[in-house]
């Protein structure tokens, strides 16, 4: 996979002539360059705020979808905060860089949306500006926008705001206005809706601050609504998603008053930009004022009359502090600290400051330890230089020496887990420090790998089953929740730059999915069997089975959810939990493989948001459950948001008028001693590709008699031909009968990794 080099940091990048505007020609490749030339104007804008991103990943003339939590793939240099929500909890991501709006680019997210309140910590904090969203009913034209425009200017200049204009690059206008004093988010929405009612009051043939369409004809809509604390607005120079690649463009009073006013597009507006500066220059702060004060706390515990540690002020932090490290390198150090209890202080250097945890008992030896360590408040790069005394009394009194420091390497950085490789001269390897609660993480010494060690692996891993059932009352703390995922299940064996895939059933599908290649590669410097999902995704981001049946294999995807072996070790015995975390320490960065997040939150919760994402459904998983090869066990339980069944094809029914010559429905059962057990006539979701490939399949397999244990209804059974019962497949159904026939089945596709003896009745409910 390419990559740019983008602000010191480098963006994977992929598809860049994919023409995202058709109409245009504008590629994926220029909408990055746009968003990394507009950045200096777009970033203080965007700053602190969350960012929801709306995105067409086939191009603006194909299905869009908004996306809000981050997902596991994103790269790790990129800012986020947790956010609860009612239901769950959302990743946003936070932009501060050209190379964030590169990776929005690379998304093909041509939208950005934020709120009108900026995080104060991990909360959201009360909002700074308020937006008014000008949007023209039918029969109205932007110069009525414009006109409203400047009526919202002039009456809230009456009591002392000032509006900033800003064509929306779709229909109308947003008019920004800064906070002097910050509002809460409902305190400005009060604002924003009396000046739009008030409005209203004055011009109620050319304006309406109701919501209902019914009365925005012939009007424009004031909409206040935006100021909202769960609602966002496109950010200021964000591209839009319409035909012509348009931008949310900064204008001047003047241009609104004047006649002639239309959308922007995007080299308009880079030239104004470079023309003209920053229209909004005056609505937000700069974005060095609205990153957070790291050492605040740091600060707030230490007086400088007192104490021998190193304080900056704010102002020596954000200006000239200088880097502890060689150029190019980041360092570490480990301070042996004799304060009322002896303690090792271990600090990273990162982002400024150097992050910082207390290990009781000092760095491990050796794999096998696992030490505590607590996470503390960041402190100031030249604490990188310090020993000596902190006098009795003040926060930490007591001795500080430096028991060893040097340089690392930085492998991963995340809110709740950081892989380093130390170079100093007592602490050398590498490192894991994996959060567990709150403060407290644990620091773990990695196993050494070489790429030249050789390491047997097992012949074959039959994969784990789930059992179907009822999650919602499992209790809270026990089980973790994945996402069911509508593909291919796939045991992925990779042995130094080699790969083999195998089915569920044990067949070879390495040459059908061989664009998972890449992860072999990626992968070349271990010996590692994953378990996981092939699958493809359709454009609103859900795995699609049909889509998968009709793939070439290119946009086949690998979903991992479990590791069952790593360089010599089986890990079938381990705990679930402790998989999942190796799992995610081995794929981390890398883009060939997908590792979703877990579902957040309760079971109740984990179902809810399954539905909400369009998902097959869940599989929760015991945290201390071990991976029991080929067995169904309770310790994962599936359930569906939706019923499907495995079947195994017996005959078949002669088709007609359309289908006649070839068939017109499928005989199907489940199999039971002696036979196939059956289940009922499926007549409907065959696609013309699905018929071809089923009767290509299907020649040479008829025999004389019937696979089924009883006799077929006389309807079912006419012109029925029978065939071997080998042929695997899934149906979607409403339920079943009393008499145990699915009712109202449809087709899904053949089930190649599956085998008859592996259908079973999942759920007869």
């Amino acid at each position: 996979m390419a990559s740019l080099e983008i602000a010191g940091r480098k963006v994977s990048v992929t598809n860049l002539d994919k023409v995202l505007f058709p109409d245009t020609g504008t590629t994926k490749s220029q909408v990055i360059e746009y968003y990394t030339s507009i950045a200096p104007a777009m970033l203080p804008h965007m700053a602190g705020r969350a960012v929801t991103r709306k995105r067409w990943p086939n191009g603006v003339d194909q299905s869009s979808f908004f996306e809000k939590n981050l997902a596991s793939s994103a790269p790790e240099w990129l800012d986020r905060r947790d956010m609860q929500h009612s239901d769950r909890v959302v990743t946003y991501p936070l932009f501060s860089s050209p190379a964030d709006l590169a990776w929005l680019g690379q998304q093909a997210a041509i939208e950005a949306h934020v709120p009108q309140w900026r995080f104060d910590g991990d909360v959201a904090g009360p909002a700074t500006r308020m937006v008014f969203d000008l949007d023209p009913g039918d029969d109205v034209d932007l110069a009525r926008c414009a006109e409203v425009a400047c009526e919202i200017r002039d009456l809230i200049a009456e009591i002392g705001f000032t509006a900033f204009p800003v064509t929306s690059g779709s229909k109308g206008i947003h008019l920004y206005v800064p906070l002097g004093k910050p509002l809460t988010p409902s305190g400005a929405s009060t604002v924003a809706k009396r000046v739009a009612t008030l409005l209203e009051e004055r011009s109620p043939d050319r304006v309406t601050a109701t919501m209902a369409k019914a009365k925005r004809t012939g009007r424009v809509f004031v909409d206040w609504s935006q100021n909202n604390g769960k609602k966002t607005t496109v950010a200021p120079y964000s591209l839009r998603g319409r035909s012509q690649p348009t931008v949310a463009a900064p204008r001047s009073w003047d241009e609104l008053e004047s006649s002639g006013l239309t959308q922007l597009g995007y080299e308009e507006v880079l030239q104004r930009f470079h023309d003209d500066g920053d229209l909004l220059a005056d609505l937000d702060l700069p974005l060095e004022e609205v990153r957070p004060d790291k050492l605040g706390k740091y600060r707030s515990m230490r007086s400088a009359s007192k104490t021998p540690e190193p304080i900056p002020t704010r102002s020596e932090q954000d200006g000239s502090t200088p880097s502890a490290s060689k150029e190019g390198d980041a360092t570490f150090v480990i301070q042996e600290h004799h304060a009322r209890r002896l303690h090792y202080d271990f600090r990273l250097e990162h982002d400024g400051v150097l992050v910082s945890w207390a290990v009781p008992k000092n760095i491990p030896d050796n794999p096998g330890q696992n030490r505590l360590a607590v996470h503390t408040e960041d402190h100031p790069l030249e604490y990188a230089n310090f020993s000596g005394s902190i006098p009795k009394g003040e926060y930490g009194g007591g001795e500080v020496s430096i028991w060893d420091s040097g340089t690392y390497e930085l492998e991963k950085w995340r809110d709740d887990e950081v892989i380093v490789t130390l170079s100093g001269a007592k602490a050398k390897g590498r490192f894991a420090l994996i959060r567990t609660k709150g403060d407290q993480w644990l620091m773990h010494r990695m196993t050494e790998q070489s790429p030249h060690t050789e390491s047997a692996l097992p012949k074959s891993v039959a994969p784990m089953l789930a059992t179907a059932g009822d999650v919602e009352d499992l209790p809270d703390g026990e089980w973790s929740f994945e996402g069911k995922w509508d593909g291919f299940r796939v045991i992925a064996r990779c042995a130094h730059g080699e790969m083999k895939l195998e089915s569920r059933s044990g067949n070879d599908l390495t040459e059908r999915f061989h664009g998972f290649s890449a992860l072999a590669e990626d992968l070349k410097d271990h010996v590692a069997i994953l378990d996981g999902e092939a699958v493809v995704f359709d454009s609103h981001g859900i795995s699609s089975f049909e889509l998968l049946q009709n793939s070439s294999g290119h946009d086949v995807e690998f979903i991992a959810f479990d590791l069952l072996h790593l360089d010599g070790t089986s890990l079938v015995q381990k705990k679930y939990s402790d998989r999942r975390r190796l799992l995610e320490l081995l794929t981390t960065g890398l883009d060939s493989v997908i590792v979703p997040d877990l579902l957040t939150g309760s079971a109740q919760e984990a179902l809810a948001e399954s539905v909400e994402r369009g998902w097959e459904g869940v599989v929760a998983k015991r945290n201390d459950s071990i991976y029991q090869p080929g067995k169904r066990a309770r310790t994962w339980i599936k359930s569906k948001n939706w019923r499907t069944q495995e079947v195994v094809v017996g005959g078949w029914r002669r088709g007609r008028g359309r289908r006649s010559g070839g068939f017109g429905s499928l005989l199907v059962g489940v199999p039971e001693a002696g036979g196939l057990r059956y289940v009922g006539r499926v007549g409907t979701g065959f696609g013309d590709h699905a018929l071809d490939r089923l009767s290509a399949v299907m020649d040479g397999m008829e025999t004389d008699e019937s696979p089924f244990t009883q006799t077929l209804p006389a309807a079912d059974r006419k012109d029925a031909v029978w065939v071997t019962p080998t042929l695997v497949g899934e149906v979607r159904f409403y339920e079943w009968t009393d008499s145990m026939h699915l009712r109202h089945p449809s087709w899904r596709g053949i089930r190649e990794d599956k085998r008859p003896e592996d259908v079973v009745i999942e759920n007869n409910s």
